[in-house]
């Protein structure tokens, strides 16, 4: 470990007559003769393996974690998927009956945007947003009036800023319990109450498999559009071929059927919406995993090579010192 000194007490005996011990000599000199340079290189080689050690162990803890992670997706999404598929037999037979008008021109148009609270999740909300972003530029105008309704502190972190003035209401930590129907039946009477519309845009992930979630739109009608689009010969004109019981009239029903319908989409929207956080999680912590598993290979190699280098120099030097000692 130190060539220069193991030289000079070589020097240093060959110059001697007589050297009775020169155990107690080789071992003064070998502490005391190591020069300040050789001892920073030491330390820089020591501390070059500890700094890939602790590096080493940080990946692998995160790959910990990331697996875990992974696991506990999976495991919600078995129980969500299921729900997911029952509720959406709720509005599509509103869309059979009423018709799905995505490019009607209405004067005030609310984008309720459906996104998550948490991240690691992959691409899933950034798509949202772009959508909701779109489709407000696209319903914007001089005599028009576009607003947001955000589900999810995700899209309410991008959307606030340059929209902040655009956004009339927000609600978070929607995926705190598990998703029922009574909770988004309040939320959506509570969206109605305080939010003037013509037409209602509800954007959401629709969850197909793992790795796969398409952008969906739903819109939906106020009674009085509805009406005005039944009196042109809309789809919606076919209500009139049914029987009306119970004294109510159209307008009425076409209230009703109105709340209901956002209700129902509302529902289905968040569970497809979590289906498919779920998934992307489940996918992107998957390929977390594998990267953590890569590095960690190449850390590995790192280490050894290193270290191997540094067993080799002792070696070289070890050998060089007794070449001395001998000569």
């Amino acid at each position: 470990m130190a060539m220069a000194a193991l030289r000079r007490e070589g020097r240093r005996l060959l110059l001697s007559p007589t050297v009775p011990n020169p155990a107690p000599a080789a071992a003064a000199a070998r502490s005391s003769a190591i020069s300040p340079p050789e001892m920073t290189l030491l330390g820089v080689r020591s501390i070059s393996t500890q700094v890939v050690r602790n590096r080493m162990k940080s990946v692998k803890n995160i790959q910990k974690i990331t697996k875990a992670m992974k696991m506990v997706a999976a495991s919600k999404l078995r129980a969500v998927q299921t729900r997911t598929e029952n509720s959406r037999g709720l509005w599509q037979p509103f869309t059979a009956l009423l018709g799905d008008a995505p490019s009607v021109d209405v004067k005030k148009n609310v984008i309720v945007a459906i996104t998550s609270d948490k991240g690691l999740c992959g691409g899933i909300n950034s798509t949202s947003v772009k959508v909701s972003r779109a489709l407000h530029k696209l319903t914007s105008g001089p005599e028009k009036e576009s607003k947001y309704v955000i589900l999810g502190e995700k899209g309410k972190v991008q959307l606030v800023r340059d929209s902040r003035k655009s956004i009339e209401m927000s609600v978070t930590e929607l995926q705190k319990n598990p998703i029922n129907y009574t909770q988004i039946a309040v939320l959506a009477d509570d969206i109605l109450k305080n939010v003037e519309y013509d037409a209602l845009r509800v954007i959401f992930n629709k969850f197909h498999s793992v790795i796969s979630f398409k952008p969906t739109m739903v819109t939906i009608l106020s009674p009085e559009v509805a009406e005005k689009e039944s009196e042109a010969g809309g789809k919606i004109g076919d209500l009139d071929s049914y029987e009306i019981e119970g004294g109510e009239t159209k307008s009425e029903i076409l209230q009703n059927l109105a709340e209901f319908q956002f209700s129902c989409v509302l529902y289905n929207g968040a569970l497809e919406n979590a289906c498919s956080e779920l998934g992307a999680r489940m996918s992107a912590m998957d390929s977390s995993s594998r990267n953590a598993g890569d590095m960690l290979d190449r850390l590995t190699l790192t280490y050894n090579r290193t270290r191997q280098a540094s067993i080799t120099t002792e070696l070289i030097e070890i050998i060089s010192g007794a070449s001395a000692l001998e000569g």
